[in-house]
């Protein structure tokens, strides 16, 4: 997630700032830096991780209690990993939207916008973030974006359907798959997720950032009706493609991140091996 965090400052801009020109992903990065100084991409770097490793606990605590409860010992099947998935997703988003809408603030705060509309924030840290927003915008609104939230819990349910699909094809050409194999099947799998899920991640920026212009009546927690206001407005201002801006530099994220934990685990793996089979053969 450090390393390649800039990206990811690159996709929030793009994806809010509806006056920023769609570029490549290095010169919107180079234009931060030039802009806001040589940290600006690593702004909100702190709480983005603090708030990963919170989402990545009550997702794996609630998925592994589930599956303890669900299973009982016998052997689970790939349609009930992918229940349990989905309810641990549903219960991640619930308990950790606040999170990430005040992570998305703050990755903001500070940025040069392209839009004059939005009104720049002052948030002194993360418990100052949470204490205005709630003073200034009403609790529900750390709740911003939650629907949007909801539907991308599918996304790790289309990657692994498009992962298993494709890993059968290759299976009818070969025997055995390597771990290159596995690897690009992976890439290509959360590739294919991504493209698919990515206008409803827009929406879910926008409306965690919360300084757009909705529909004054409907102020609702991110109901479907902003939600197709929003799509509608993003369809008739920059066409289709609107709903994809910034999508290079998520795609670039999702698949570097993936090969660099895929070396990392293949190393480690080798590693560890070497270590046991010294420790076997000092026993004989």
């Amino acid at each position: 997630m450090t390393l390649f965090y800039p990206l990811d400052t690159a996709r929030l801009r793009l994806q809010v700032d509806e006056k920023r020109k769609s570029k490549t992903t290095h010169m919107v990065l180079l234009e931060i830096i030039k802009e806001e100084g040589l940290l600006a991409p690593y702004r909100g770097w702190f709480p983005v991780i603090s708030s990963l490793c919170c989402s990545n606990f009550v997702y794996f605590y609630t998925f592994n209690s589930l599956k303890a409860i669900w299973v009982k010992g016998q052997h689970s099947t790939t349609g009930k990993d992918l229940v349990v998935g989905f309810v641990a997703g549903v219960v991640n988003v619930l308990l950790t939207t606040p999170l990430w809408v005040v992570n998305t603030r703050l990755k903001l705060q500070g940025a040069k916008f392209r839009n004059e509309n939005i009104v720049p924030t002052n948030y002194r840290g993360v418990f100052d973030a949470f204490r205005q927003i709630v003073r200034d915008e009403g609790l529900l609104s750390l709740w911003n974006g939650t629907f949007p939230s909801l539907l991308l819990v599918f996304n790790p349910a289309i990657h692994f359907m498009f992962y298993e699909g494709l890993k059968r094809q290759l299976l009818k050409k070969r025997k055995k798959l390597s771990s290159l194999d596995v690897f690009i099947i992976g890439a290509v799998a959360k590739a294919i997720a991504t493209i698919v899920t990515y206008p409803m991640q827009t929406i879910q920026s926008i409306l965690r950032f919360g300084h757009h212009r909705l529909n004054p009546e409907n102020r609702t927690l991110g109901s479907l009706r902003n939600i197709f206001y929003l799509l509608h407005q993003r369809i008739r201002r920059f066409g289709f493609m609107g709903l994809y801006k910034g999508l290079e530099a998520k795609l670039l994220q999702t698949v570097l991140t993936a090969a660099l934990m895929f070396l990392v685990y293949e190393k480690l793996t080798a590693a560890t091996f070497t270590v046991m089979g010294l420790k076997s053969t000092h026993k004989h």
